[in-house]
């Protein structure tokens, strides 16, 4: 069976943009947790890592941490 090799790697784009913000998952989590997503620092780094889906609420919420658009958590990634 073969696999899909998908173009854009959400969980790299938001790894890319906290870190283009100086923040750690850490202090990312907090300010999530402000605006009211439950997530913790593990599920974050899940995220991060592709492992684990994103909710349209925890999207939104990053949306505003990172001082993103929608675009740049889309953007496609360099082939490695």
């Amino acid at each position: 069976m073969q696999k899909i090799k998908y173009n854009v790697s959400l969980g790299a784009n938001i790894r890319a943009l906290r870190m283009d913000c100086g923040l750690t998952q850490e202090q990312t989590i907090a300010k999530l947790q402000l605006l009211g997503c439950s997530l913790t620092r593990g599920s974050y780094a899940k995220i991060e890592a592709g492992i684990q889906n994103i909710s349209v609420q925890e999207l939104l919420a990053m949306k505003e941490v990172f001082h993103a658009d929608f675009e740049d958590f889309f953007q496609k990634q360099p082939e490695e």
